[in-house]
């Protein structure tokens, strides 16, 4: 039995082990919202923008790329939110247009040299490297997004089920949708060092994908993805140690299993 704690003998462990406490759960709350308002391109464009925010910051000289990162998709999702907004048919293809352009820019100018490979290490992420002060940043992220959801959750449910009704309402959908995309950016953003641009968007779906297979209200639906993004954390990070590979992956491979079982489970309790 100790051998299955011996990971926590280790400093980086135990940082790693908060963070994913302090990450999982803003991916499953983001992520209910984000399935619901089938907003799965949106949160793929901006894990995308990171590289452009990063590669803009090294072209104007800003000596926090990290600052640069987070100022560039707020505006990139807010420009994203704008577009989607107008309610056409082809958003989900100028979203798609905007992501390639975004990645291909940023890969253009980071790769110039030949210096991308002190970069390549957001494709995938590490959370291992994480410092108690990040670890503050993410909790206060934490904090201010359930704010948020304690407010703002049933506005947002209106907004996703029928934008004009809720306009109706008196809701104010513009600045509820704004808002929703600024604390999307955010919580991208500051997780992306660690969970990897390559897998962050899989990580915020398939959680509330899974638990959309099961619940049978809104409660079920948010409890569950929660729960499963935070089970799929924890359990993808020991694995990661014993099988030393990077844990990003491996919380999505589980978070991925847990979808398929439910989506099994769903259509056999269906019938």
């Amino acid at each position: 039995m100790s051998d299955i704690f011996s990971w926590l003998r280790f400093d980086f462990m135990k940082l790693a082990f908060a963070a994913v406490l302090l990450i999982t759960p803003l991916f499953g709350l983001m992520g209910t919202m984000i399935v619901s308002r089938k907003m799965a391109f949106f949160s793929d464009a901006l894990g995308h923008s990171a590289l452009t925010g990063i590669a803009v910051g090294v072209v104007f000289g800003v000596g926090d790329t990290n600052l640069s990162m987070v100022v560039f998709a707020v505006l990139f999702a807010l420009l994203l939110n704008k577009i989607s907004s107008k309610n056409a048919e082809s958003v989900d293809t100028v979203i798609s247009v905007f992501s390639s352009f975004s990645i291909a820019l940023g890969l253009a100018i980071l790769s110039r040299g030949g210096n991308f490979s002190k970069y390549s290490s957001l494709l995938v992420g590490d959370i291992l490297s994480i410092t108690p002060k990040e670890l503050l940043y993410l909790g206060i992220l934490l904090i201010v997004t359930l704010g948020f959801w304690c407010v703002c959750s049933n506005d947002l449910q209106a907004v996703s089920i029928h934008r004009a009704l809720a306009k109706s309402k008196g809701i104010p959908v513009s600045l509820m949708e704004y808002l929703f995309a600024v604390l999307s950016a955010l919580v991208v953003m500051l997780s992306i060092k660690w969970i990897g641009i390559l897998i962050i968007n899989a990580l915020l779906i398939l959680p509330a994908a899974a638990s959309r297979n099961l619940s049978e209200n809104l409660r079920e639906y948010h409890f569950f993805a929660l729960v499963f993004s935070v089970f799929s954390g924890v359990l993808g990070l020991i694995i990661s140690y014993f099988a030393n590979v990077a844990t990003g992956p491996a919380i999505v491979i589980i978070a991925a299993i847990i979808y398929f079982a439910t989506y099994l489970y769903g259509r056999c309790a269906g019938t």
